[in-house]
């Protein structure tokens, strides 16, 4: 069953009414009183012959709103990419009982010292192109195209983000050897967590999902992103050139989902959706759009409409991270990919053969906040450079 609630609004209907409704309330709750704009009052009439009290009235109106507008940026900026209010933390889905089915007994403990307060989250992209949100989190949902595990730090300074390549072969418990993006079809996000815990023996603290439709709305919600791409290249109709592209939500996601005509295939199509993250949060952090109020509630709107996380997270959660989260910035993020020994077949499908012994180091430095060491001796893991 799905977790979705009934009759929830269109893509178009969000974006649109929502969107402009609340944008409308958040401008308003800085404005003036009823009848007061920024331009000239009616009895100025150009005559700057003001008595001295309307004059003074005036500044102080003036003030109130620059220090109204300053407010309201230093609130979205240390919003980022999460929620700023109670209103769009409420927009956020909330799935339920991600946690209630798996045993404590059998879960990875959290490290000792202050590698235990960090916060580890697993992110699953869903291979849905509905217009609207769909990430049902029942047995038989979508399978996962995406799984990435994000570690933030306790100081909440830096962040590690390892991509988990959707074919790996693995262990899905109670369901034999298969490919790790089965496991959220077979069993949601319990299932999908309790593998990858399973694989890593790194305990996830949280689950957030979004589908292909959800990332094309963010992308245009900051207004698109740059990729650099190492070739020419074109998923169906639409080309990339080699060099820096700037690419709106759908060719964003036609970028993400590309796998045909590139060299690595599955492999390569995991950097590029590193590198587009990347970009987004680069572009989600500028001063360009942090300066821009109703830019930014849009983008704000847009994740909190189409993120979905579990249900241990209250909007006051969110608020807290919002502000933890604050300083973190797109250089302070590490991007790399689980190591690989080899793609090959198992039966009819085509996999990716995980490195055994080189995977056991990067979780242990993933858990432990040791991925410097880590890639010390394993820069191939690294997200560098373009990507075909």
């Amino acid at each position: 069953m799905s977790w979705r609630r009934a009759g929830r609004p269109t893509r178009e209907t969000r974006s649109g009414a929502r969107s402009d409704r609340h944008a409308e309330e958040l401008m308003a709750s800085l404005a003036d009183a009823p009848g007061e704009t920024s331009g000239t009052h009616p009895d100025d009439r150009g005559d700057d012959r003001l008595a001295p009290s309307r004059r003074a009235r005036r500044a102080r109106r003036v003030l109130l709103v620059a220090v109204g507008m300053l407010g309201a940026l230093v609130l979205l900026a240390a919003g980022g990419l999460y929620v700023l209010s109670d209103r769009l933390a409420g927009n956020v889905e909330r799935i339920p009982a991600v946690f209630a089915p798996l045993d404590p007994r059998e879960r990875p403990p959290k490290p000792a010292g202050l590698a235990g307060r960090a916060t580890t989250f697993l992110l699953a992209g869903t291979d849905s192109l509905a217009p609207e949100p769909s990430t049902g989190s029942g047995p038989g949902a979508r399978r996962s195209d995406v799984l990435m595990l994000v570690r933030v730090n306790a100081a909440r300074t830096e962040a590690v983000v390892v991509s988990i390549p959707r074919d790996s072969w693995v262990e899905i418990p109670g369901h034999g050897m298969a490919k790790i993006n089965a496991a959220y079809a077979y069993g949601g996000p319990s299932l999908a967590i309790r593998t990858v815990e399973a694989l890593t023996q790194v305990r996830v603290d949280h689950f957030a999902t979004v589908d292909f439709a959800g990332f094309e709305a963010v992308v245009d919600a900051v207004g698109g992103i740059d990729v650099a791409v190492a070739q020419d290249t074109a998923f169906g109709d639409i080309p990339f050139h080699a060099g820096v592209n700037h690419l709106d939500g759908r060719r964003a996601l036609a970028y993400v989902r590309q796998r045909e005509g590139l060299p690595r295939g599955d492999l390569d199509r995991v950097l590029r959706q590193q590198s587009a993250l990347r970009a987004l949060l680069a572009r989600a952090g500028s001063a360009e759009l942090l300066s821009e109020p109703m830019r930014l509630f849009d983008l704000l709107d847009a994740v909190s409409g189409w993120v979905a996380v579990d249900d241990t997270l209250s909007n006051g959660d969110l608020r807290s991270l919002a502000l933890d989260l604050r300083h973190l910035r797109g250089p302070n993020v590490t991007f790399l990919t689980a190591p690989v020994t080899r793609t090959g077949r198992a039966g009819d499908q085509s996999v990716v053969y995980l490195d055994e012994q080189r995977g056991t180091r990067l979780w242990q430095a993933l858990d432990h906040d040791r991925i410097p060491s880590y890639l010390a001796d394993n820069a191939a893991d690294l997200l560098d450079g373009s990507p075909p």
